[in-house]
């Protein structure tokens, strides 16, 4: 009612100027008779408000559906019984085209985006090969030189193994599978898997979980998240014969693993903005190799999975990440 008031305001306005402007001719003109004048606008007044009534009553579905913002994109071009007149049958095409060029155009994006997605995760997979063909060249060798080169593909298979996960984000939920896991097995195996880089910094992992502790996750998407959360433990410690310490403890509701370092810590500022993507903070200006994207994919990947990720640091003593399992 308010729209439909707001919208008759000029009509109205120019009503109440026409009658004025009327009456005034016809009393310069000499005709003085104010009783005859006030009947013919109440006349006139009462034809507009009937007017007004009528126009009300055969568009209020349509103001109704103004003020009311839809809840999906269908909604917005559902046809209504009660939109006869020839302006809203009009609206509404116009809406329907528009909606179909939208659609149109959504489709063509998410297709190209479907296929640069499947372009990556190929071009992932076949640069895997090389780098296992050099990483077995190069394991049997005690040159340092080739053992700096073995460093530097396992840096190689992590930054193809970021771009992969990253990729599949948007499809995680075709891309998971969630089983009753015992957390001392997932935890072994990734450190296992990094012990190139645990030897290299000279960084001892800490295991202290409990063998018949479990969680329910996804074995392949936590050990990734785990490989994120080691790689960021070592990479900031940067005092050798330190400890990366795993924890895990099961309370009533829930079990919680936590990854904690001695590292340089991350200044209070930085902490609430750890979890945005490409946000490095002060320590990205004196670790070259960080990207800002570890902890971002950790907290996506968390959520998506029902985990809850906490963290926890203080400068010079170090930071304590903490994965809560409901």
């Amino acid at each position: 009612m308010r729209l439909f008031l707001r919208e008759q305001l000029p009509l109205i306005f120019v009503y109440i100027a026409q009658w004025f402007f009327v009456t005034l001719v016809y009393w310069l003109d000499g005709y003085r008779n104010p009783s005859i004048a006030g009947y013919a606008g109440l006349l006139s007044g009462c034809l507009l408000v009937g007017y007004l009534a009528f126009r009300y009553a055969t568009n209020r579905a349509f103001y109704r559906k103004l003020q009311t913002p839809p809840d999906s994109l269908e909604q917005f071009t559902e046809a209504s019984s009660s939109l006869s007149s020839p302006l809203n049958e009009r609206l509404q095409e116009l809406l329907r085209s528009q909606f179909r060029l939208y659609r149109a155009e959504l489709h063509n994006y998410q297709h190209k985006i479907e296929a640069h997605i499947q372009f990556i995760n190929q071009w992932v997979h076949q640069m895997k090969t090389p780098l296992s063909v050099i990483h077995l060249l190069v394991q049997s060798e005690d040159d340092k030189r080739f053992a700096a080169i073995g460093d530097e593909v396992d840096r190689l298979r992590k930054g193809l193994e970021t771009v992969l996960y990253t990729a599949r984000l948007d499809a995680f939920e075709h891309d998971f599978h969630v089983e009753t896991l015992r957390l001392t097995n997932i935890v072994r195996s990734v450190v296992s898997d990094q012990k190139r880089l645990f030897i290299r910094k000279r960084v001892f992992p800490s295991i202290q979980i409990d063998e018949d502790l479990k969680a329910a996750s996804d074995e392949k998407w936590l050990s990734f998240v785990l490989t994120q959360l080691i790689t960021n433990a070592v990479r900031y410690t940067t005092q050798e014969n330190r400890k990366i310490y795993f924890t895990g403890t099961r309370s009533d509701s829930e079990t919680v693993l936590e990854i904690r370092d001695e590292g340089v810590g991350i200044p209070a500022s930085d902490l609430p903005r750890v979890f945005e993507p490409y946000f490095t903070g002060e320590n990205g200006r004196h670790f070259q190799e960080s990207t800002g994207m570890g902890l971002y994919l950790v907290c996506q990947i968390c959520d998506k999975l029902g985990h809850a990720v906490e963290i926890e640091s203080e400068v010079g003593r170090g930071t304590a990440v903490r994965i809560r399992f409901g």
